[in-house]
């Protein structure tokens, strides 16, 4: 007999999971609370504009080779727009062109361009340089009780190499600034992608809005034999089965959870959660937000695909639509910005795209709609390592837990949550 399995949550974690276990020929059930699959990372429709909109702004790399496997799977890899170059712009609007040559291999080929940036003086360069190579050689797993910050100081990183290049990096990739976040995975940030190879680092962007990414997976899964049930919440759960804010309970054999986190323990069974020490670990766990800020312009004010704004709040411009009158604006570790109204949110972007692109002053803001999620990522502080869990108690009992948050060694982003989701898959299925 197929073993029956929940999955709760549909988000790339959970989507992730559901189709290797349906491939596996389990029965799947999956629960998902909002009318769509998708998660954090997902679409609306602005009734301003009537366009589907992203949240924010999600990227990939090319080192995310289990996101990039899962974009296989579901057939729309060839929806991601790659970028190998970066277009990095100060105030006044100078640019530098950070782009790898194919010619070198990692971690040397950026070296040219980085040698010609024009944001960095040759001190600043000379600081930099010292502070990737200590980067490349680094021990990240040694690095877990240290902030960011701290590293950068003892490899002789100043004030201003730290404002102009490793803050918007940083800042960007983990959603944390230097002084708070882990010096862990930003180091694997730039180990992994900036100083692996030229196709480690290039940027992917998905060119359609992210549902019609979950519609491809809706499809997958229901074709795999999948059952889909949306806009139902989960009340409770325990190893075998969920019972839903409805009332209905859903008996299953193997359940895997990918709630977010503060959900997880939120609703696990009592009988669970005192057996379990995995959940006891999330009670520490915290959050770190982001904003996304859509932009509709009267005219073009943005000529590259995006824009790193250096030294301003705003990290990154990007272009969404071809003439460049379409932008979207993404401030991460975006804490002093949540709570603002949207018309200040639109004064400081505004502030932001005036200050490094002068000539989009004469632009005209059509219309603003900015973005919080004030639950984006998980805070990946120093000692976060030591507790995350595993996809499995250590009796190998059940549930099974899936989520960006789990034991991945990856930062919260989409590459995470796939590892996560397929983690959990595999635990399971060495249990039947």
């Amino acid at each position: 007999m197929r073993a029956r399995v929940l999955v709760l949550g549909g988000g790339i974690a959970g989507i992730a999971a559901a189709l290797r276990l349906a491939d596996a020929g389990c029965k799947v059930t999956l629960i998902e609370s909002r009318e769509r699959l998708g998660g954090r990372a997902s679409s609306f429709l602005d009734a301003r504009t009537g366009l589907l909109l992203d949240n924010c702004q999600h990227v990939t790399l090319g080192c995310c080779v289990e996101y990039l496997s899962l974009c296989d799977e579901l057939g729309v890899r060839d929806w991601i727009r790659w970028d190998s170059e970066q277009y990095w712009v100060e105030p006044g609007g100078r640019e530098t062109v950070l782009a790898p040559t194919q010619w070198l291999p990692g971690p040397m080929q950026g070296l040219p361009a980085f040698t010609a940036a024009r944001f960095l003086s040759w001190s600043e360069k000379a600081r930099v340089a010292m502070g990737l190579a200590h980067l490349a050689v680094a021990d990240r797993r040694a690095l877990g009780a240290t902030t960011f910050r701290a590293a950068l100081d003892e490899w002789g990183q100043e004030e201003p190499e730290r404002t102009k290049f490793w803050d918007p990096i940083i800042i960007s990739a983990c959603n944390m600034l230097p002084e708070r976040v882990s010096a862990r995975p930003a180091v694997q940030v730039f180990q992994d992608a900036f100083l692996k190879g030229a196709a480690a680092s290039a940027i992917g962007i998905m060119t359609r809005p992210l549902v019609r990414v979950y519609d491809a997976a809706e499809s997958l899964l229901r074709n795999r034999g999948g059952l889909i049930h949306l806009g139902e919440s989960v009340a409770s759960f325990d190893a075998s089965s969920a019972t839903l804010a409805s009332g209905e309970t859903l008996v299953a054999d193997r359940v895997v959870c990918a709630l977010p986190f503060e959900k997880a323990r939120a609703v696990v069974a009592p009988s669970i959660r005192f057996r379990d020490d995995r959940f006891a670990s999330l009670e520490p766990m915290g959050h770190s937000p982001i904003l996304g800020v859509h932009l509709f312009f009267d005219r073009p004010v943005l000529e590259r695909p995006h824009a790193v704004l250096v030294g301003r709040p705003t990290q990154w411009l990007f272009r969404k639509d071809e003439s460049g009158a379409t932008v979207h604006a993404v401030i991460s570790a975006a804490d002093d910005w949540v709570d603002l109204s949207p018309e200040q949110i639109a004064a400081r972007v505004l502030a932001d795209l005036h200050a490094c692109f002068p000539r989009s002053a004469s632009a005209s803001l059509v219309s603003c709609r900015p973005v919080k999620e004030r639950r984006a990522t998980f805070a990946y502080v120093p000692g976060f390592d030591d507790a995350r869990p595993g996809p499995a108690a250590e009796d190998g009992a059940g549930p099974f837990l899936a989520g960006d948050y789990t034991r991945t060694d990856w930062p919260a982003t989409m590459e995470g949550a796939t590892i996560s989701g397929r983690q959990a898959a595999s635990a399971l299925l060495d249990t039947l």
